[in-house]
């Protein structure tokens, strides 16, 4: 039987495919300025797609950003004024200095196309209500019509996501038409199976498995050092380090995602400030309270320019996210803080 390799976390998958690139490439190209080395058609599977996030030291994952692409994707946005924010990098990829094309997934997903008054992903998840075992639960983003435009500097790196209910469950397969496995890779697994599982918990189905396929994976020349430094590390260790995910919440809605990113925006704008206890007796369940700890974090660091996060709202973070906190910013993590 052919199946995709399997792995316990993302963590494994972006280790396996990095050696992959770095050590036996198929090619060596150079892309819009970009020298790196490639593999062609690589594919993975994590069986429990919650264990989404990496806990490496040399890779230094940002849960801050991840979590506020995949709310920007759930929310169905383009703009740069939210996302820019946590990852300034990303302005250079807009055409108008205003909002994002080819890669703001979740506008393509979560909102009507011209011509149609439901959004795809609604009408995929209508179609798995009312047809058991269908095979056209398929949501694509890229669009040929990106080609058409010269010297885009957005194109999406996306090609569909194909939602598949089969016994109870809802699987996912993902397919890109290129993926950077260094940048690009983590925050794209975060976020497909941040949109997997809440499709799962629309319609009250228990999650898949989740499925990746690439058809471009590489990694450039300019992250080798970086590269480097994360395979010996995961070579050098006796034990990883694992922190088990908590499933999101069933009572997860479109208001829900509404809900996180009001209070994301008043601390974005410095127009609020949360204290663990605050964060609390919000409106908002202990699943999504981890993503405005999150967001007060990174105000703090942002705003305040704080040498040190306060303690309350440190120790209330799942120890996962503490952890990657902890070696994302440790400067600013308090005397004793668990890194």
């Amino acid at each position: 039987m052919l199946t995709p390799t399997t792995f316990r976390s993302v963590e494994g998958a972006y280790l396996a495919l990095l050696r992959l690139a770095t050590k036996e490439p198929e090619h060596q190209i150079t892309a819009r300025g970009n020298d790196a080395r490639e593999v062609i058609g690589v594919q993975f599977q994590l069986p429990d797609p919650r264990q989404r996030l990496p806990y490496l030291v040399a890779r230094k994952a940002n849960p801050v950003f991840q979590f506020a692409e995949a709310l920007w994707y759930l929310a169905g946005r383009r703009d740069l004024e939210m996302i820019g924010y946590y990852a300034p990098s990303m302005r250079s990829s807009s055409a108008d200095g205003v909002t994002l094309g080819g890669s703001a997934y979740g506008y393509t997903l979560f909102n009507p196309a011209s011509g149609d008054t439901i959004a795809p992903f609604d009408r995929v998840l209508e179609l798995l209500r009312t047809e058991t075992d269908s095979k056209r639960g398929y949501l694509p983003v890229f669009s040929a019509a990106e080609l058409a435009v010269s010297d885009n500097p957005d194109m999406a790196c996306l090609a569909g996501l194909h939602l598949l209910a089969r016994g109870g469950r809802l699987h996912m397969v993902c397919h890109m038409r290129a993926n950077d496995l260094d940048c690009g890779l983590l925050s794209d697994v975060f976020s497909f199976t941040m949109i997997q599982e809440y499709a799962a918990v629309q319609l009250g189905l228990e999650l898949g498995t989740y499925t990746h396929t690439i058809g471009s994976a590489h990694v450039n020349d300019r992250n080798a050092e970086r590269v480097k430094k994360v395979l010996y590390e995961a070579d050098a260790r006796r034990h990883p380090q694992h922190f088990p995910f908590p499933a999101m919440s069933a009572e997860t809605t479109p208001a829900t995602i509404a809900r996180v990113l009001e209070h994301e925006e008043l601390l974005r704008t410095n127009q609020a400030q949360y204290s663990a206890e605050d964060v609390a007796a919000l409106d908002v369940d202990a699943y999504w309270q981890q993503a405005v700890l999150l967001f007060e974090v990174y105000r703090q660091i942002e705003h305040e320019q704080s040498e040190s996060v306060s303690r309350d709202v440190l120790d209330a973070l799942h120890p996962g996210l503490r952890w990657l906190v902890g070696h994302r910013w440790p400067a600013c993590v308090t005397a004793g803080g668990e890194q």
